[in-house]
């Protein structure tokens, strides 16, 4: 007598008359049309992973796509940006300020000669140059040159070593530029500088062309409330007379004067804008320079040697009832109009 497989093949479909048929095949056997549905895990089979792995295999590619194109474009486009305008001693360690500073006292020397004070100037340019350098460095000891207004200008480093300084400075009526190859030693404490070759002259650039502004709307009303003021707080900035100047000044305004060394010689100009209570007002002012006390035989008096000379200020106003007060007081912008 055959007997039933006691095997439990897999869960059966009630009413499949193919399972009931033949019990000893499993509901894997059907086809899968008529297979049962089972709850089963999303992520069952692995395919999660699989494009989990995909994705980031595509990021990989992206990223290297990416970085293959960038590089080369960054690698020209580096070589090909303009070098910065530096006045640059910044980043190649060369002190810069004290060697502007030794530029420019090596300046004053090497500028200024006659035949007169020749021996002199050598002496004073050997602290400047380096072992073996002519001692007058280059001048015949003939002629006279004379030089002031002398102040550092710009400097240009090659290296931690090396620069090249400008230095301005007048002589007569020219502006004018010295060139001045410098050299330094951080060898010992503190560093030491020396001339390292010739200097050149060269001319200073011409003054930039300054555009016209147009002059804002002005208010004749205030101006004439302002005038007496103004003339009355300008001669005691000038004379130093503290209460008097109080009396112009705005409530916890305090401003120094020049305690007597002008005098106030008149209100040349003034310019009062539009506006509310307060605004800045421009005046150009003369001041009375005092003369050269006269000599025992001159016979003048220092009155006739005393001179005029015309300052721009700009000021800031605020009106109180019917007055105006001074805030603050200090020299004025560019002119216009």
């Amino acid at each position: 007598m055959a007997r039933r497989s006691t095997v439990q093949h897999g869960p059966r479909i009630a009413g499949d008359p193919e399972l009931s048929a033949r019990p000893e095949l499993s509901d894997y056997d059907l086809p899968p049309a008529r297979r049962p549905r089972r709850g089963r895990w999303s992520g069952g089979g692995g395919r999660w992973l699989v494009w989990m792995g995909r994705a980031i295999l595509w990021a990989l590619i992206v990223v290297i796509v990416v970085n293959g194109v960038r590089a080369p474009f960054e690698r020209f486009t580096q070589q090909n940006a303009p070098a910065p305008n530096a006045s640059p001693a910044t980043g190649t360690g060369f002190p810069t300020q004290r060697g502007l500073a030794f530029a420019a006292q090596f300046a004053g020397v090497y500028l200024n000669f006659s035949p007169a004070d020749a021996t002199s100037r050598q002496g004073k340019l050997a602290a400047f140059l380096a072992e073996g350098m002519a001692p007058q460095l280059g001048w015949d000891g003939n002629g006279k040159f004379a030089a002031v207004a002398i102040q550092p200008y710009d400097i240009k480093a090659e290296d931690a070593d090396n620069a090249v300084v400008s230095v301005a400075f007048q002589s007569g009526t020219r502006r004018m530029l010295l060139s001045v190859p410098i050299y330094y030693s951080g060898d010992d404490a503190g560093g030491r500088f020396v001339v390292s070759g010739r200097p050149a002259i060269l001319p200073a650039p011409a003054p930039a062309d300054l555009p016209q502004v147009a002059a804002a709307e002005t208010d004749d009303v205030a101006e004439a409330e302002l005038k007496p003021q103004m003339e009355g707080f300008f001669k005691d900035y000038a004379s130093g007379d503290a209460a008097g100047l109080q009396r112009y000044l705005a409530v916890g305004a305090s401003v120094p004067s020049f305690g007597g060394a002008f005098t106030f010689g008149g209100l040349q100009d003034l310019v009062v804008p539009v506006g509310g209570a307060t605004r800045e007002v421009e005046a150009v002012v003369v001041w009375v320079v005092p003369g050269a006390s006269p000599s025992a035989d001159a016979g003048a008096d220092a009155s006739a040697a005393a001179g005029r000379i015309e300052q721009a200020y700009r000021l800031t106003v605020e009106k109180q009832g019917d007055k105006w007060y001074v805030k603050d007081i200090r020299g004025a912008g560019r002119a216009v109009g």
